[in-house]
């Protein structure tokens, strides 16, 4: 699988290097592939992979995701489908968490204090004392059609985020079996350069990618994928909402 293909699934590219033996749980080759990869190299296996996840309805993306911008690491836990919604959190290190959902035309957040103040690095004390009594554990909303949220907005639309996943001619070898979260799955070995991927694949149902593993250098790194066509819990949060909106003018 090419790194381009990776970057639309994963927000990032993810990876494996020197995989070499038998990976922690999984079981024995089999010299004869069996089941619904049968006579299917690891590279059809990969493409199969990819046209089944980004032909999803919606699925769920956890894990960690390099940032090239600044180096940090971001953590996320989203939830996310075709129609632009989504539900989950977002972290950057160890500078706290963001809680996300979007829903038809507003994006709703909710700040926790250690993410307030790393983002308000560069201003004065007390003007992040005044944003953090202001917003840390408070619901806000934005037009998703605002300058602040589009960018988020478009994440959050499963379309965007598979756009450029398609043709892949992936290269990629069989590897053994293994299980991830219960279900059963192919392992395949993808190289790019110095680079290695890990890509775990269902064996039962779709073939949909359920983990991607990065070791390398430049983009380490895991992430999973599962709720494939769950509805996605975005819903309007409960309770006292600050509107961003009109707090900025």
């Amino acid at each position: 699988m090419r790194r381009t293909a990776l970057a639309a699934l994963c927000l990032a590219a993810a990876a494996t290097a020197g995989l070499t033996g038998c990976l922690p749980g999984e079981t024995k080759a089999d010299s004869k592939p069996q089941g619904p990869f049968a006579g299917r190299s690891g590279g059809e296996i990969a493409d199969r992979a990819v046209k089944a996840t980004t032909g999803a309805s919606s699925l769920r993306m956890k894990g960690d995701v390099p940032d090239d911008e600044d180096g940090a690491t971001i953590h996320i836990d989203m939830a996310l489908d075709r129609k632009g919604d989504c539900a989950g959190t977002l972290g950057i290190g160890d500078q706290g968490k963001a809680d996300l959902i979007k829903t038809g035309d507003t994006v709703y957040m909710k700040y926790d204090e250690a993410f307030l103040r790393a983002q308000g690095k560069g201003d004065s004390k007390a003007d992040t004392d005044a944003v953090v009594n202001m917003l840390a554990g408070k619901w806000t909303k934005m037009a998703a059609s605002g300058s602040d949220a589009k960018d988020i907005a478009g994440f959050c639309d499963l379309d965007s985020v598979l756009a450029d996943a398609t043709e892949v001619n992936s290269d990629a070898t069989r590897g053994r079996t293994t299980t991830i979260d219960g279900t059963e799955a192919i392992v395949l070995h993808e190289k790019e350069g110095k680079d290695r991927y890990t890509l775990y694949v269902a064996t039962k149902g779709k073939p949909y990618l359920l983990r991607v593993d990065s070791h390398s250098a430049k983009d380490p790194g895991t992430i999973t994928f599962g709720d494939y066509g769950k509805p996605v819990p975005a819903t309007k949060p409960a309770g006292t909402i600050l509107d961003l909106d009109k707090l900025g003018g």
